[in-house]
């Protein structure tokens, strides 16, 4: 409800306030391109930290670590001595499954695995112990929780979704933020162990067409009304703070400049008082801006620009925009009201420093103990149980068990992207302190009972340990936002290394139990039909435990935990059944929305039609870097103090030459890398795989290596460009002059064909590093996608 006195002090600030400061509030910046200096300076509004961003860029930063941070920016911000207003900054973080970013931290499940769980309650109860986990780190506000109606499977955040249904998603809608924030009216709303919340991304950015990320919706407006704007109607009635816009477009209008529905619909007709916030430089997708000047979004709605990198362009830009009339003073004053209205409403101002506030620094309740039952309860009832042929589940424990799939002891995979970097990757187990694999909980229980349980991953046992039951734990790898877009719901089409598992342990006369690790319901019908049993698990997080909770019997023989769990999403019958959801036309899935078997069910499933499966691929590989690394290859960097070193985030080397990498934005979010190195001595950036692939049959025909980059500093030495065999088996190129010519502050694509690496000596039948450029001079340049293409006549030829 409105609250005058509130209101009053909104208007007092306001009218206190330089322009310069106005538009200092409506900006907000990275973490790692913005310092406590700059905050003061320009009276920022806000600051963030992207997925896989940390304090001092330390994926190991600790509690004190960001709460001295938050403090930081917050003393900057309240600084007065200049004779300003002196508003508090405020922090906002994706904390999606969890406080996702940071070490030790509790990992629920995804989204889509949450939504078969059909419990509002346990949301609200996860909202409430992510809300904590938040405070412990001194910082403010969740960019959460996502309240997308997922249409297409295909779309890679999928995961995201609660489910196809919009009567789910509005459900969860209300009971998450009221978990975030408080029940609204309580003296629990907003109270210092709370965060403000955020519902996200308006509109539509679910029912893109063909499930592409970023995309364009062309649904009716009735469609608009009644299945995409189900959450954000509910999360309004439930109090909720923060409204994040979509990348996306509408009838192909992109919705950061979309007045009719950001202005009219959101803030007009559903009444919305508080903040609208950009995403990711989303800005500057609108037509006629860039990241560092868009006036029309703001002029559209957007209160707060997201705009990590180039928020001082685009600080200058708004501000003269203002100054020219291009942007009415009366529209940058109703940003910033909104502004002000959620920090006093939250009482920022009463908070105090972050470091003064009842949860910060304290270290115990990240992670806790009560918050890891939670989530390991969810784990249970988000477990969805479609095939049980013979009564296999629930497995006695006292068996001799094998555990196998790259999936079963690897707690990255079973979690999902969000997970210590934004895509998820490139991440080792001491990431996740006080998590448990599924392997582990499965062991656990088996020794418990009486069993003996192997782990292998591959799938072999020894002869004469002919195990009893085989456990394969397999699926999707990580991935988010657009890098999760698939064209198809096959599960590794063309490339059936989890099917050729699965088969192998049946032939052997093996009871099979597969559990599937994804983001999204996927076409496995071959799969499905090498089981004996199988489940979906979706993301479990990091309590891997509750997948075998439910498993498994007791010692004593009983069923401890039956299955619980119902399809929030219909499962596809065939590959090509992206668009797949009750009410649809001739709706005809495998198993219905709201399908799962309990264990007092009949759970037999008849052989299923395996037509339709894309044909086995060729060998060799064709993309090594997309925005992020493409499995199995990984980025590295290093020098003469440490040749590698992986880079997820920000990185640097620590040698006698330091070269530091970085996400920047290219298209999109964090899918290029800016490199600088500083000289002196040698250095590389490089990719790599632990086990080398064979591109004899690419050398031999007219195939290249081909990247993108844009040149920010001209060479300063030699540069090579190299493929490795497992070094010193190698083949180097001398590019330093091709990338002299390159044109300055442009992208441009170079091309190399892959005969050069092998006449400079590489042994293109076992390439463990197909891309690395080093030097020991000044260089600075951005790279993007790394992949092999058709080698065009005449601009591939050998250096």
């Amino acid at each position: 409800a409105t609250d005058p006195e509130l209101e009053r002090r909104v208007e007092e600030l306001l009218a206190r306030m330089t322009l310069e400061e106005k538009v200092g509030q409506v900006i907000q910046a990275e973490i790692q391109h913005v310092t406590p200096a700059d905050v003061r300076e320009y009276n920022l509004g806000s600051v963030l930290n992207g997925g896989g961003s940390y304090p001092g860029a330390n994926r190991n930063a600790s509690v004190a670590d960001w709460v001295a941070l938050a403090d930081a920016f917050w003393d900057a911000s309240t600084d007065t001595s200049d004779g300003g207003v002196g508003v508090p900054v405020i922090w906002g973080v994706d904390a999606v499954h969890g406080h996702n970013n940071v070490i030790g931290a509790t990992l629920f499940p995804h989204n889509v695995g949450l939504g078969a769980a059909r419990d509002p309650e346990l949301l609200r109860r996860i909202g409430a112990a992510t809300a904590t986990e938040v405070a412990v780190t001194g910082l403010d506000w969740n960019f959460g929780p996502t309240v997308a109606v997922a249409r297409d499977d295909r779309w890679g955040r999928a995961y995201e979704s609660w489910s196809e249904d919009p009567e789910i998603v509005a459900s969860y809608a209300s009971a998450m933020v009221e978990g975030i924030q408080g029940r609204a009216g309580s003296e629990e709303f907003l109270a210092p162990h709370k965060l403000i919340a955020t519902v996200k991304h308006f509109l539509a950015d679910g029912g893109t067409d063909g499930g592409k990320d970023q995309g364009d919706s062309l649904a009716s407006e009735d469609e608009l009304r009644d299945v995409h704007a189900a959450g954000y109607v509910a999360g309004i009635e439930a109090g909720v703070q923060t409204v994040m816009a979509s990348f996306s477009s509408w009838q192909g209008t992109k919705m950061h400049g979309h007045g009719e529905l950001l202005t009219g619909v959101l803030k007009g007709r559903f009444g919305f008082d508080g903040i609208l916030v950009g995403d990711w430089n989303a800005h500057g997708q609108v037509p006629g801006c860039t990241n560092a000047s868009c006036a029309t979004a703001l002029q559209a709605g957007i209160d707060l620009f997201m705009v990590p990198e180039d928020w001082k362009a685009l600080y200058q830009a708004t501000l003269d925009q203002v100054r020219s009339g291009e942007v009415a003073a009366e529209r940058l004053d109703d940003a910033v009201r909104r502004m002000l209205r959620v920090k006093l409403r939250a009482g920022l101002p009463e908070r105090g420093r972050p470091s003064s506030r009842p949860l910060a620094g304290r270290r115990e309740l990240l992670g806790a103990p009560e918050h890891r039952a939670l989530a390991r309860g969810a784990v249970r009832q988000s477990l969805v149980l479609l095939k049980n042929n013979g009564a296999l589940l629930p497995l006695r424990p006292n068996q001799r068990v094998l555990v196998a799939g790259d999936g079963a002891d690897d707690i990255a995979k079973q979690s999902g992207g969000w997970t210590i970097t934004w895509q998820g990757t490139e991440t080792t187990r001491a990431d996740f302190p006080g998590a448990t694999s599924i392997w582990e909980g499965i062991s656990a229980a088996v020794e418990a009972g009486g069993g003996a349980a192997t782990l292998s991953v591959d799938g072999s046992f020894a002869a004469g340990a002919h195990p009893d039951v085989a456990i394969v734990v397999w699926g999707e790898n990580p991935y988010a936002e657009f890098q999760g877009d698939v064209p198809t719901l096959e599960h590794q089409p063309g490339a059936k290394r989890d099917l050729e598992l699965l088969r192998r342990l049946r032939e052997s006369g093996i009871p099979v139990v597969s559990v599937l690790l994804s983001g999204r319901p996927l076409w496995v019908n071959p799969e499905l039909n090498a089981s004996d049993a199988f489940v979906a698990a979706w993301l479990p997080g990091s309590e891997g435990a509750g997948v075998a909770d439910v498993l498994f019997r007791a010692p004593d023989g009983s069923v401890a935990h039956d299955f619980t769990g119902k399809l929030s999403f219909s499962w596809p019958k065939r590959p090509d059944q992206a668009v797949l959801h009750r009410g649809l036309a001739g709706y005809d899935p495998l198993f219905p929305f709201g399908h799962g078997l309990t264990y007092a069910d009949r759970g037999d499933l008849a052989e299923l039609s395996e037509e339709g499966a894309a044909p086995a691929a060729a060998g060799g590989a064709s993309a090594f870097f997309a925005g992020d690394p493409v499995a199995p290859w990984g980025l590295y960097v290093g020098d003469a103090a440490n040749w590698k070193i992986a880079a997820s985030g920000v990185v640097e080397t620590t040698g006698p030459s330091p070269l530091r990498l970085q996400p920047v934005d290219r298209e999109r979010q964090g899918d290029a890398r800016a490199v600088r190195f500083a000289g002196g001595a040698p250095a590389q950036v490089y990719l790599q795989a632990e086990t080398p692939v064979d591109l004899s049959r690419e050398s031999n025909g007219e195939m290249a290596l081909a990247f993108d980059v844009m040149l920010e500093e001209a060479p300063g030495d030699q540069v090579t460009l190299r493929m490795d065999c497992g070094f010193p088996c190698s083949g180097a190129l001398d590019v330093t002059e091709r990338l002299r010519a390159l044109p300055p502050g442009e992208w441009s694509t170079l091309r190399f064909r892959l005969r050069c690496f092998a006449d400079a000596g590489a042994d293109m039948t076992r390439i463990d590093t197909p891309f690395l450029l080093a030097t020991a001079g000044n260089l600075s340049l951005r790279l993007a996608d790394v992949e092999l293409v058709s080698a065009a006549a005449g601009d591939a030829a050998c250096p």
